[in-house]
């Protein structure tokens, strides 16, 4: 079991609520779907916001490594449902290659991957959303990730144009320095085991200009491997139903 001696309390740098962003037929209803980094070290008063703001259910990305090395944090203490969905089994996992100096991994081949290795993870996070009362906040670490690969299925389920999945995933690369910032106290050594440099990428991340093109790559890859790009998910189980309900929930 990982260990950790004190966990770092501090409230989260990259949510946003998904609640306006245009899909086929409108416009994403405020308080549904809410995308963020950790929440899982967030103060007891910043959880008590989240709930009063709506929040009924968490869907953790982590992996058991990560779960275990944080617990599940203050919102434990309210009536919010908590559903862990790790994308990747372990850390290690989630990691493309190993970074050689001065380079940022290739995450325009990872997320393609993920969309199809974690296709039941994925369409299990979207029947969630689908069925849970109120809002529902899904999170990785950082929220960039597993987190943005989620929100663009979201997306893509509910009929948004690539720009603006692209939009939205591009809103995370301004608080890079702030979410790595946010993570190291509770999962450097976490990182460090499988192989991640939380440092030397967070260096490179924030200086990197083509940070962002990796969604945009992702979607185009996706359609020239599949036609569609929901074909993986629909492998998974993603079907009209799940996709009417989804659209229901987000007030469309």
């Amino acid at each position: 079991m990982t260990e950790v001696l004190e966990i770092h309390l501090s409230k989260p740098v990259n949510l946003r609520d998904l609640g306006g962003l245009p899909v086929e037929g409108g416009s994403i209803a405020p308080g549904f779907a809410i995308r963020a980094d950790d929440l899982s070290t967030i103060p007891s008063e910043t959880a008590q916001e989240l709930v009063d703001d709506g929040l009924r259910a968490v869907i953790d990305l982590r992996s058991r490594g990560e779960v275990q090395a944080t617990g599940r944090g203050p919102l434990i203490e309210h009536a919010v449902m908590y559903h862990h969905v790790p994308f990747v089994a372990d850390l290690g996992d989630a990691m493309p290659t190993k970074l050689e100096p001065g380079k940022m991994p290739d995450m325009a081949s990872f997320y393609p991957a993920m969309f199809t290795s974690a296709a039941p993870q994925i369409v299990t996070a979207l029947a969630i959303m689908a069925h849970a009362p109120g809002a529902v906040a899904f999170h990785c670490a950082a929220g960039r990730d597993r987190t943005g690969i989620l929100a663009a299925s979201l997306l893509l389920a509910l009929g948004a144009e690539d720009d603006v999945i692209v939009a939205d995933y591009e809103l995370t690369h301004p608080n890079t320095a702030a979410i790595m910032k946010r993570t190291r106290p509770n999962l450097q050594r976490v990182l460090k085991a499988a192989g991640y440099d939380l440092d030397a990428s967070a260096k490179l991340a924030v200086k990197d200009p083509g940070a962002d093109d990796a969604m945009r790559l992702t979607l185009r890859a996706l359609r020239e491997r599949h036609g569609d790009p929901l074909a993986p998910l629909k492998a998974a189980g993603l079907n009209g139903g799940l996709v009417s309900r989804l659209r229901e929930r987000a007030g469309l």
